[in-house]
């Protein structure tokens, strides 16, 4: 008796169009549930990016200002990071272990 029942549900068009629909929209479709979740995974992900390069753009900002208004702190920052030398200089380097 209850196995008919479950038979007869099963053959109902409406039924089963209602099922085919569900796991259309959450699996196969482009606007599905689950592409959904992914893409709004992707979009926090990039909105946390795009604030640390928001700050980096700052910080560099700052210090290119800096740069701009003191020629010896731009003379010590080429020394140190790109080890720029005058002509009449030698410079030794030594490395510790």
């Amino acid at each position: 008796m209850i196995l008919e029942k479950i038979k007869k549900i099963f053959k109902n068009f409406y039924f089963l169009f209602f099922i085919i629909s569900i796991l259309w929209m959450t699996f196969i479709d482009t606007n599905g549930f689950y592409n959904r979740y992914i893409l709004s995974k992707q979009l926090s992900d990039l909105e946390s990016q795009k604030l640390f390069y928001n700050e980096e753009i700052q910080k560099i900002s700052i210090e290119k200002e800096a740069f701009d208004n003191n020629d010896e702190l731009l003379e010590k920052y080429a020394r140190e990071k790109y080890l720029m030398k005058k002509d009449s200089e030698d410079i030794f380097y030594i490395i510790k272990e």
